[in-house]
């Protein structure tokens, strides 16, 4: 498909005049509802410093650490083949038309000759020069002369709206083969301090500080600069040769004209060509316009139009044509010359008398600040299939001069066209171009390349129409927004970084006037990327954090996510903790078919927040890339990590010392004795004997007439002396005379379960450890009770030994010191046992 001129075929026909029939689907099981899949978003992966950076133009840019396998090695030059089509490339195209003669440079010879010796010498020159001088064709001249005198050739560069960054970039990709590679600033300057080249810069826009800038990052290189009286100066101590460039004689002038012509001038001509002279202060461009208004004359006196390049004859000249042919006069060959004021200022009497298509590109020129189309985009926005011809009709006349390699209108045209009527529809004009260049950038078969040499038409259409941008009509979409999403991601991908800083920041205003949102948020987010590769970590943070806030309110989750990644490397380069975390209970979204997949090393995440977050909340889990050469040391990182781990280690004591403050309270908040929760214990109860080696029980000792377990009783009937159940007087029930251990589990129950055999001696304090009426204690207590007599009952612990002996594991309530310490039953015992009793056995 060629985006420029469309086929019958792309118009729904296949050139016989029938309608193409529908092409079923691939697979015979999907069903066909006349909708086909888009085709998948294009993206760019590139290097720049220590990131790989992702473009993608649906969800926004995606960066990441680069991969050790993903570093590029160091460029290499490029080979002579490579740098000579390097140097066409960098030229504006030859319009297409008949062929001119090529003009030669007149009065010039010394600065031409000056500039070469001082180049050769190694010295840097400034030629300064007004606009319409020969300027730029004296630096093509000169750069054909130096050919050979560098070991890099000649470098052509283009200074009109570019910073000294740019051009070092540029510098950088004229002598390297480095694609996708965009180096950080350390290592372009290590780079370009490599090169050895002739420089020829024109069109410069900045000199002190910036100049000394670009010269001191370029040492082994000779410039030579073009630049017009109004640029500032070069610093003081800068060692920058000054040559300045004036206009021809009287007689160059006419010499000129007659070039131009193809004649010689009659006299009425010389002079009328001498009063010009004198009032165009002998500027060439001013000669050659007046040459072309004599060619003009020369037709009219003839009878005859002018002829485009395919031979076709138009019937009759504009209507607007200031054709003041006398009355009488048939023939034509009383047509005057122009006047001296025409002469000055000849650009709306050359135009009157082009081609429609001419002066169609006039006015799309002049909309768009001066600049003119490439020519391949012509037939499009003027309607004609041969509306390229019309740049060789303005280039032949002297409307348009070369700026880098393209076209612009030539010095004081655009004000003179302004004058005449020619910006009249400067709001339609820029609207058409920007629906042209919305679709036009955003086609699969342009390449990045193509979009950045049309970036300063792009960007004129949006600074024009971006301050009257309104909220578009219900289904309809914003040309001024579509224009920068498009073309955006191209810029990036073109390694035309300052277009696309510029294209993002008309999309951001232009978004926020239509009420696009979701617009508004992507712009923001690209925004953040480029000034995270920028370094500028504070502006970055500003605009990730808006985008991310921006997407939450419209429920965009894919780009939340990726706006979340690029806030984690942020967090991840300056050591700090992302502001922004993943909504509660949010997921990852899966790619979907318009989108790129996550870059394949993934994207470091930076250490959570410590403070606890409300809600369950998604952990997105992602891989960690090792980037290649190590990074630079980030000392804000490194204090940061010690900062976080010393947050952690106290939180995490914090936590054990709440926990354990809640353990106590629970078990020592309960006074109730009769608790049935405090009869389970937790040893298991068993239905064998003790003796039978059953349930892996240890075999009791033997008695040794000291004491006997006994069996156990039942609860006692009677209170004895004192009235209260459970002391030492109470009177002890008779045994059942078995001696032999129940089958039954047994033991205390409630306050005052005892048992037959003659207990050890009772304690008669209360032991601190358990008191239920005490505070607890904020230190380990140890017991103040006697150690009771080994027991041969199994008690299995359900935590490891602790090394206070009077802490009990068991979650029954302690026993109270009104009860005596007895012999313990001889079977396994589901009820709670004396914490005491039970740190003895342990």
């Amino acid at each position: 498909m060629d985006p420029n001129n469309r086929g019958p075929e792309e118009y729904g026909h296949d050139g016989d005049g029938t309608a193409p029939r529908q092409r079923p689907p691939r697979d015979p099981l999907t069903p066909d509802f006349g909708q086909h899949s888009p085709a998948l978003a294009r993206t760019v992966q590139l290097v720049t410093g220590d990131y790989l950076l992702t473009v993608n133009p649906v969800d926004g840019s995606e960066i990441e650490a680069c991969p050790p396998g993903e570093r590029p090695r160091r460029p290499e030059k490029l080979t002579a083949a490579e740098r000579a089509e390097t140097d066409r490339a960098a030229k504006p195209p030859v319009p297409p038309g008949q062929a001119r003669p090529s003009l030669p440079l007149l009065e010039r010879q010394d600065e031409r000759e000056r500039l070469v010796r001082l180049l050769a010498r190694g010295r840097s020159v400034r030629l300064t020069g007004p606009a319409g001088s020969g300027r730029t064709a004296l630096l093509d001249l000169v750069a054909e002369d130096c050919g050979d005198l560098a070991p890099d050739g000649v470098v052509r560069l283009s200074g009109f709206h570019r910073t000294t960054d740019d051009l070092l970039h540029d510098l950088f990709y004229a002598v390297y083969n480095a694609p996708l590679h965009r180096p950080e600033r350390d290592e372009l300057l290590q780079y370009v301090r490599d090169i050895g080249a002739v420089v020829v810069l024109d069109d410069i826009e900045f000199g002190g500080a910036g100049l000394d800038e670009l010269l001191d990052a370029t040492p082994e290189c000779a410039f030579v600069i073009g630049a017009t009286p109004d640029v500032p100066a070069p610093s003081a101590d800068s060692a920058i040769e000054e040559v300045f460039l004036g206009g021809l004689d009287r007689a160059g002038g006419v010499d000129l004209i007659e070039r131009v012509v193809g004649r010689v001038l009659t006299e009425e001509e010389a002079n009328w060509a001498g009063d010009l002279w004198f009032e165009s202060e002998g500027l060439p461009l001013r000669f050659v316009q007046a040459g072309a208004l004599l060619r003009q004359r020369d037709q009219q006196r003839a009878g005859t139009d002018a002829v485009d390049e395919f031979g076709v004859f138009q019937d009759a000249l504009p209507v607007d044509a200031p054709f003041d042919m006398p009355f009488g006069a048939e023939d034509g060959n009383d047509v005057p010359l122009p006047s001296l004021g025409e002469a000055a200022a000849p650009a709306p009497l050359l135009a009157s008398r082009l081609s429609a298509s001419a002066r169609a590109t006039l006015r799309f020129a002049v909309a768009l600040g001066g600049e003119v189309p490439h020519q391949a985009h012509l037939p499009a926005l003027v309607g004609d299939t041969h509306a390229d011809a019309a740049l060789g009709e303005l280039a032949a006349c002297g409307l348009v001069s070369p700026v880098g390699s393209r076209y612009r209108l030539a010095a004081g045209v655009l004000t003179q066209l302004e004058a005449a009527g020619y910006g009249d529809d400067i709001g339609p004009r820029a609207l058409t171009a920007a629906q042209h260049y919305a679709w036009w950038a955003g086609h699969p078969s342009v390449t990045p390349e193509r979009v950045c040499a049309e970036a300063d038409a792009l960007l004129a259409a949006l600074g024009l129409l971006v301050p009257g941008t309104t909220a578009p009509a219900e289904g309809e979409e914003s040309v001024t927004v579509q224009l920068a999403r498009t073309a955006a991601p191209a810029f990036a991908a073109g390694l035309h970084w300052s277009a696309w800083e510029r294209a993002l920041r008309s999309g951001s205003e232009a978004a926020r006037l239509a009420g696009e949102v979701s617009e508004q948020a992507y712009f923001h987010h690209e925004l953040g990327i480029l000034a995270l590769c920028g370094g500028q970590f504070d502006r970055a943070r500003t605009e990730l954090e808006t985008s991310v806030g921006l997407r939450g309110a419209t429920a965009d989750k894919r780009g939340g996510v990726a706006g979340r990644r690029a806030l984690a490397l942020l967090a991840d380069r300056t050591g700090t903790t992302p502001g922004l975390g993943s909504t509660a209970g949010e997921e990852v979204p899966d790619a979907r078919y318009e989108e790129s997949q996550s870059p394949p090393g993934g994207v470091p995440a930076a250490f959570p927040p410590l403070q606890p977050s409300s809600g369950d909340t998604a952990t997105i889990v992602v891989n960690r890339a090792p980037s290649g050469p190590p990074p630079k040391a980030h000392r804000a990182g490194i204090r940061g990590l010690a900062r976080r781990n010393l947050v952690a280690a106290g939180a995490g004591a914090l936590l054990v010392a709440v926990l354990g403050t809640v353990v106590t309270l629970g078990a020592t908040s309960n006074n109730d004795a009769n608790n049935p929760s405090d009869n389970v214990g937790v040893n298991p109860s068993a239905s064998q004997g003790a003796d039978d080696g059953s349930l892996g029980a240890d075999k009791p000792k033997s008695d040794n007439g000291k004491g006997d377990t006994g069996t156990a009783t039942s609860r006692p009937t009677d209170p004895g002396p004192d009235g209260t159940y459970g002391t030492s007087d109470d009177p002890t029930p008779p045994s059942s005379g078995t001696g032999e251990p129940s089958d039954d589990p047994s033991g205390t129950k409630g306050t005052g379960g005892g048992s037959t055999s003659s207990p050890t001696k009772s304690p008669t304090t209360k032991p601190p450890s358990t008191s239920p009426t005490t505070k607890p204690p904020t230190t380990p207590p140890t017991s103040s009770s006697p150690t009771p007599t080994p027991t041969p009952t199994e008690t299995t612990p359900t935590d490891p030994p602790s090394t206070t002996p009077s802490t009990s594991d068991s979650a029954s309530a302690p026993i109270t010191s009104s009860a005596p310490v007895t012999s313990a039953p001889a079977s396994t015992s589901a009820s709670a046992p004396d914490s005491s009793s039970s740190s003895a056995v342990m």
